[in-house]
């Protein structure tokens, strides 16, 4: 379930590109989780429980997080190849590893230190040369990381309480009303990047297929994740570069230089690592 889903995201990443000049990178993101609080929607009334849980700040400020990522890393693809973007969102799991040393106390000792470094070393590699192409616009995946990392913390923390099925749909119906608040504060203001536009048939069903990919996918690494642990799993998400490196040459021509994999290979590296040292202190606990 973990290497289909990996293998598959890549392709909301390249619709996202695809449309990027005439849908806006706001609109994209809002499409994105208004067809998943629609698809979500009919399995929410199957689980148990109030709706009104204690956490619905919490949900809240989940799903802002994940809207906000979204948002910076589909205006990111307006810039950048599909594959660098995905290799410098990467130091995601890096990023999280300095927040639960933070937020949850979970030690951190040198060795994670210089692989985290090795692997922000990495993605400033990728970023270098972009950079001075496009100037601050290739920071959109690291914002987008940056996001996504607040994300995963709070999902950790609600997910010992919470349904996955009802995370999935807090996720989307509060990323949907922060997105369309945004889009009517860009089309107020004439903010490029959150000018929504009436979509033509085909592009529809372009952001109708994003987000039954999107929801589709991160159910199933949901359930994945109940099945094996994350030490196992977590590693499999690297899979997605290779996703995102063929549907780049495929559909736009773009292939990666031999900087950029060495970028991807430091970070890749560090990550793997990480997920070493977190699968071995973890089973030295249960032992």
């Amino acid at each position: 379930m973990m290497i289909i889903a990996m293998l598959i995201l890549p392709g909301i990443d390249a619709i996202a590109k695809w449309l990027a000049g005439s849908v806006s990178s706001g609109q994209v993101t809002w499409s994105r989780f208004f067809f998943q609080f629609i698809l979500m929607f009919p399995l929410l009334l199957r689980t148990s429980g109030p709706w009104f849980t204690p956490a619905l700040f919490l949900h809240a400020a989940r799903g802002s997080l994940i809207a906000f990522a979204t948002l910076c890393f589909f205006s990111g693809l307006a810039y950048l190849p599909l594959a660098d973007a995905i290799s410098i969102f990467f130091i995601e799991p890096l990023l999280v590893t300095l927040l639960s040393a933070l937020i949850f106390g979970e030690a951190i000792h040198w060795r994670r230190i210089s692989a985290i470094s090795f692997g922000f070393i990495g993605a400033l590699i990728i970023i270098r040369p972009t950079f001075s192409q496009v100037g601050y616009a290739a920071l959109y995946p690291v914002a987008a990381a940056a996001c996504f990392s607040f994300y995963i913390v709070l999902t950790r923390k609600l997910v010992r309480h919470e349904d996955p099925i009802r995370l999935q749909f807090f996720a989307g119906i509060f990323g949907c009303l922060v997105m369309s608040i945004a889009l009517g504060y860009g089309s107020y203001s004439e903010i490029e990047i959150l000018a929504p536009v009436w979509p033509t048939t085909t592009q529809w069903l372009l952001l109708g297929a994003l987000g039954v990919i999107a929801t589709g996918c991160h159910l199933l690494v949901t359930h994945a994740y109940r099945l094996a642990s994350i030490g196992i799993l977590a590693p499999f998400q690297y899979i997605e570069i290779i996703g995102s490196t063929i549907l780049g040459l495929l559909i736009f021509n773009e292939f990666p230089d031999t900087v950029t994999w060495l970028g991807v290979a430091l970070i890749v590296g560090s990550g793997m690592y990480v997920f070493h040292r977190e699968a071995k202190i973890s089973a030295n606990q249960d032992a």
